[in-house]
């Protein structure tokens, strides 16, 4: 089984992870979490928290998602918004590496 953490910083670390979505944000997320896990993740032992993880800190850390576009997109480019955010997120720092943009960014 694999598991990822999400690491945050003492205040003064220029590493923290924000985590302050709003409650909205919150829904959306949770919503493409569990329609990422039916959909893509189904047969893997990536948990719903897992992804709601990876895209609260990728739109909380410098690359704002437009969440319910993203949510209400067609499969493919649904499959690739999600399945790049879980492949390129640093969870240290909560940003996307190795140049890796969604569709659905802001």
């Amino acid at each position: 089984m694999v598991t990822f953490y999400f690491y945050s910083f003492k205040k003064g670390d220029e590493r923290m992870i924000n985590w302050n979505a709003s409650r909205f944000e919150l829904e959306l997320i949770s919503k493409i979490a569990k329609r990422a896990k039916e959909d893509v993740f189904n047969c893997t032992n990536v948990s719903v928290m897992d992804l709601v993880m990876d895209v609260e800190a990728t739109h909380c850390n410098g690359n704002p998602l437009k969440l319910d576009e993203l949510l209400n997109s067609d499969r493919g480019n649904f499959l690739h918004d999600v399945t790049g955010i879980y492949h390129h997120i640093n969870r240290k720092t909560g940003k996307l590496e190795d140049c890796f943009s969604p569709r659905y960014s802001l």
